[in-house]
C-alpha cells in the first residue's frame, strides 16, 4: 500500500487507499475554488409562527472566507446575546462559499444585522435550535488548480472502485481540519484531558509551536513553556490569539498553580470547541483504527466475523444513505453473506467506534485492532465519563464513504455528495496525495 503523506501521521492517517502517485495541485487558491451546501434535514416552521411556540429563528446563510465560529460570534455580539442561542448543524472551512442554517433564539427578524462576508436569509422558525448534526450532509463542488498530472484521474478513481467492491469509496477518516489545520493539537488537549491532566492540556494549546504559523507565535508559545509566567506571555502573545490570551488572563488571576486553575482557564473556550477537543481525541482513535485495518487487508465494503454494522437509517432519501448508529449489531461468522448483501445495496455499514463510556467494541480481528489502538493511547472507555461537555458516551460511524463524483476539466472540477460528518478533503487526498496544507 502506498503511505499517507508525512504531515498525515499525526492524526492518525497512515495509508491512502490508492497506490498510483497523485495528481498533485492545489485546493482553495479563492474561495469560490470551494463551495459547500448544505443538504437540509430539519424541521422549519412558516417565519409568521408564533414566537412562544417557535421561539428560533431560522436563516440560510451564505459565508465567503468566513470562519462558522467567526460568524457566530460576531452574530451574538452584535445582537448583544450570549453564542450559546446561536446554533448550526455544521462547521464549515473558513476559506470557502458555504451555505448553511442558522438558529437564532428569542429576536425579531428586524433585528438581524447585516455582517461582512455573510449573506443573510431568514427561511422560518423552529421550536428548538440547530444541533450538530442537524443535516443529511453537504454537496461540494471543488477546483483543483495546476494539477500536475491530471490524466491519473481515471485510473485512481478505478482503484477506488476496485477495492471497494465496484464502486469508488474511500475510508471514512476525520480530515485534518478536526485536528487544526495548522497546529495539529486539538487532539492532544483531549487526550489531556482524558487522562486527567488539566495542566497538559492547558500547556498542549499554549505550547506546541508549529512551524507553519509566524515566527512571533513560535516564539510566544516556546515562552510560555519555558517560563509559566503569564502575565509577561500576554505580552507575547498577539491578539489575534485570542483563546491562548484568554487563558493567560485566567491563568494570572488565579496564579496557575493547581488542577483546578488550569481547568478553569480551559473553561474560557466556548462550550461547542471544549467538546471539541473530546471529539478530536476519539477522532484520533478511529482514525488509527481504520488506518490499522486498511493495513490488516480486512474489506471496507462488507464485514467480516466480529464487525459491528449499522442499518441503514429508514428517513434518509434513496440517494443519500445514511447509517444509523441506533440500530447497529455484532455479526457471527455465519451472518457475513447476508450482511455483506446488505452492504452492497447500502442497507447497512461496517462501523468503528467513537469510543465513551458505553462503547462496546467488535469481536475477531476488528475487535483486536481496536483494543490495540485504545491500548497504545492509554485510554479506555471509562475515561469518558467526566462532566459536560467533556463527557461522551461514544458511538460508531461508518468506516467506509461511497463518492460518485461527476469531474470535469479546464479548470479540474470534482462535485460530489457527502453524508453528515464525512471530510471532502479526504476524498480529494487520494487524488492529489499532498499535504494535508495544500488542501
Amino acid at each position: 500500500m502506498r503511505p499517507a503523506h508525512e504531515d498525515e501521521v499525526p492524526y492518525g492517517i497512515d495509508w491512502y487507499a490508492s497506490d498510483s502517485a497523485g495528481i498533485g495541485g492545489r485546493l482553495r487558491d479563492q474561495p469560490e475554488d470551494f463551495r459547500v451546501r448544505e443538504r437540509e434535514r430539519f424541521a422549519i416552521e412558516p417565519v409568521d409562527g408564533d414566537p412562544g411556540d417557535y421561539p428560533w429563528i431560522v436563516c440560510r446563510v451564505t459565508l465567503e472566507n468566513t470562519d462558522t465560529n467567526d460568524f457566530a460570534r460576531d452574530l451574538s455580539n452584535r445582537l448583544s446575546i450570549s453564542r450559546e442561542r446561536v446554533g448550526w448543524a455544521g462547521t464549515k472551512d473558513k476559506r470557502a462559499i458555504s451555505t448553511q442554517l442558522f438558529s437564532v433564539r428569542g429576536i425579531d427578524t428586524e433585528a438581524l444585522p447585516s455582517i461582512g462576508g455573510a449573506s443573510i436569509e431568514v427561511v422560518g422558525r423552529a421550536g428548538r435550535g440547530l444541533g450538530f448534526g442537524d443535516l443529511l450532509g453537504n454537496e461540494f463542488e471543488i477546483v483543483v488548480r495546476e494539477p500536475e498530472a491530471p490524466d491519473r484521474v481515471a485510473d485512481i478513481t478505478a482503484e477506488l472502485e476496485a477495492r471497494f467492491g465496484g464502486r469508488a469509496g474511500v475510508p471514512n477518516f476525520f480530515g485534518h481540519q478536526r485536528f487544526g489545520s495548522y497546529r495539529s493539537i486539538t487532539h492532544e488537549v483531549g487526550l489531556e484531558i482524558l487522562r486527567g491532566d488539566w495542566e497538559g492540556a492547558v500547556m498542549a494549546y499554549l505550547g506546541n509551536p508549529s512551524a507553519h504559523e509566524p515566527e512571533g507565535s513560535q516564539a510566544a508559545r516556546e515562552f510560555v513553556t519555558e517560563t509559566r509566567d503569564w502575565g509577561a506571555a500576554l505580552d507575547e502573545f498577539p491578539n489575534r490569539l485570542r483563546y491562548e490570551r484568554s487563558m493567560l488572563h485566567e491563568l494570572q488571576e488565579s496564579g496557575g498553580e493547581t488542577s483546578a486553575d488550569y481547568r478553569d482557564a480551559l473553561e474560557t473556550f466556548p462550550e461547542n470547541l471544549r467538546r471539541l477537543f473530546i471529539h478530536a481525541a476519539q477522532s484520533l482513535v478511529f482514525n488509527r483504527i481504520v488506518s490499522r485495518r486498511l493495513e490488516a487487508g480486512l474489506p471496507f465494503h462488507e464485514p467480516v466475523a466480529g464487525d459491528v454494522v449499522a442499518f441503514a437509517d429508514e428517513d434518509a432519501p434513496a440517494d443519500f444513505p445514511l447509517p444509523d448508529i441506533d440500530r447497529a449489531q455484532r455479526v457471527n461468522a455465519s451472518q457475513t453473506t447476508i450482511m455483506a448483501s446488505h452492504c452492497e445495496r447500502d442497507r447497512a455499514f461496517v462501523t468503528a467506534p467513537l469510543v465513551g463510556t458505553e462503547t462496546e467494541l467488535a469481536e475477531g480481528e476488528p475487535g483486536e485492532i481496536e483494543r490495540a489502538v485504545l491500548e497504545e493511547l492509554e485510554i479506555e472507555p471509562a475515561d469518558f465519563d467526566l462532566p459536560d461537555p467533556y463527557h461522551s458516551t461514544g458511538t460508531r460511524r461508518a468506516i467506509l464513504v461511497r463518492v460518485d463524483p461527476t469531474i470535469e476539466r479546464d479548470p479540474l472540477t470534482f462535485e460530489f455528495g457527502l453524508p453528515k460528518g464525512s471530510y471532502a478533503t479526504v476524498f480529494l487526498r487520494e487524488y492529489l496525495k499532498v499535504s494535508p496544507r495544500e488542501m
